[in-house]
């Protein structure tokens, strides 16, 4: 299949400066790493633009992000995801052991976003044959609400089945069911929808083939799942539901009938091809430092293969191979106790671009709390509003909790905007306690400020003892 035809996938028309301006929405600062991630997204529409000779050769500059935890990473990832419009997966490089180990070969990242291309083809192909699908619906429904009427068959036809039979209808008496035509137009003003009629759906259990999940044949446990389902014939079931939920059972039957997999398997091999993007965190858990023996045995040998991944190469999968030179990785990780440079030399030269995130400062912390589109405290005036309880936090409170979080950071362990989570659900642990009796009494504003929460922090904070275990 052409490039050309699935041209409508997987391209994000944005500019790298409205990716960065959408990603400012819900993350503060690191503007490094949103300028790479724009730049990369952008360059697969170039890419789209050239010749077809150059297109091949133009291979996706791969980044590698280093930063400690809680800074963004992940969330970079995560909002990445729900911008772009091509198939993404997130997985983490701890979960993968070397070929030969049990666990899940790293492999099964290319067969998980070969599986995520097919639902989002699929999703698209549904949605075209949306409207044919909901008129077969309808007219199903029609069969079953006003059954056509029973033809009486001769005992010969009966007997044989080639045999020309008689056929002779049943007369509709007065009270049977009205005319299709009047039940149609009930049912398009919805005047039916709470009908309880019976429906005959087809088994959606599938054969259990569990033996192989969790090792590095679970790509053979998929096929094998797959070659039983369809030797095994289907099952129907009789269900009563509604109309309005049959409607909706009967519309996606349709729609799988009007759809060809073969040609959804086909694009989203493609898609994922062209398009595809692998989040690959914790990568810096894998690197080995220095001579590695015991139980890290297996960390280098996860690196040696996630290496022919990244490099370009050719993965089968259930819906046909996948060539993995155009799919962009994007790797994460804190590099605490290993450095970049402790990856095997071929995986590093596999990331050109290095982006390092910073950490966070006391002025970065007071916007996370107030600025991105969800920020905590939107999200705990939110909870505390479905009490009844009205919650404000004045400015100086913010710029102490903003303090706070930056100092415990700076004499523990630096987690980033996590250290906000610990220090919110401390502070707010009495009110949100005690908000369902506030409520009773009458007492729904509660102000926030520094004096209160000096009141429940402070102490804790300035006890290097106690604020590593409660914060």
């Amino acid at each position: 299949m052409e490039l050309s035809k699935i041209d409508n996938f997987g391209i994000n028309e944005q500019t790298p400066k409205q990716i960065v301006a959408e990603l400012d929405k819900h993350i503060v600062g690191q503007d490094d790493a949103k300028r790479s991630v724009a730049i990369a997204l952008r360059n697969r529409w170039r890419s789209r633009q050239l010749s077809d000779d150059m297109r091949d050769d133009v291979i996706p500059k791969n980044i590698l992000m280093i930063g400690s935890t809680g800074v963004g990473k992940t969330e970079i990832a995560r909002r990445l995801a729900k911008l772009v419009k091509a198939p993404f997966i997130k997985v983490e490089a701890t979960k993968f052991t070397e070929v030969g180990y049990v666990g899940r070969d790293v492999e099964s990242i290319i067969r998980d976003l070969a599986q995520t291309s097919v639902r989002m083809v699929r999703a698209q192909r549904t949605e075209e044959v949306k409207e044919k699908a909901a008129k077969m619906a309808t007219e199903r429904l029609l069969d079953i609400l006003v059954p056509e009427p029973k033809r009486a068959q001769s005992p010969l036809g009966k007997l044989f089945g080639n045999a020309e039979e008689t056929t002779v209808e049943e007369t509709p008496t007065d009270d049977k069911k009205p005319g299709r035509e009047f039940v149609r137009k009930r049912l398009e003003a919805g005047k039916l929808e709470n009908e309880v009629i019976e429906l005959e759906v087809a088994d959606s259990a599938k054969p259990m083939v569990g033996m192989f999940s969790g090792s590095s044949l679970e790509g053979m446990g998929d096929n094998l799942q797959d070659m039983i389902g369809s030797l095994i014939p289907k099952r129907f079931k009789k269900r009563k539901v509604t109309v309005e939920a049959a409607r909706k059972i009967l519309e996606q039957e349709e729609a799988e009938k009007l759809i060809d997999m073969e040609e959804v398997g086909e694009t989203a091999i493609k898609l994922a091809e062209h398009s595809g993007i692998v989040f690959l965190d914790e990568i810096d858990k894998v690197a080995v430092k220095g001579s590695s023996s015991g139980p890290d045995v297996s960390r280098e040998g996860v690196q040696r293969d996630i290496l022919p991944i990244v490099e370009g190469s050719t993965v089968m999968t259930k819906y046909g191979p996948v060539k993995t030179d155009h799919i962009l990785f994007i790797a994460a990780g804190a590099f605490h106790t290993a450095k970049p440079s402790d990856l095997i030399p071929e995986l590093q030269g596999r990331f050109p671009i290095r982006v390092e995130l910073k950490s966070l400062q006391k002025e970065d912390f007071e916007k996370i709390l107030t600025e991105p589109q969800n920020a905590l405290i939107k999200q705990y005036k939110a909870l505390l509003a479905t009490e009844g309880l009205t919650l404000e936090f004045k400015a100086d409170a913010i710029d102490h909790l903003a303090e706070m979080a930056f100092n415990v950071n700076e004499q523990m362990e630096d987690i980033g905007a996590r250290r906000l989570h610990t220090l919110l659900e401390k502070l707010l642990e009495e009110i949100s306690f005690d908000a369902p009796e506030m409520a009773k009494e009458g007492k729904t504003d509660v102000i926030i400020d520094a004096e209160y929460v000096d009141k429940r922090l402070k102490d804790i904070a300035k006890n290097t003892d106690l604020s590593q275990f409660i914060l």
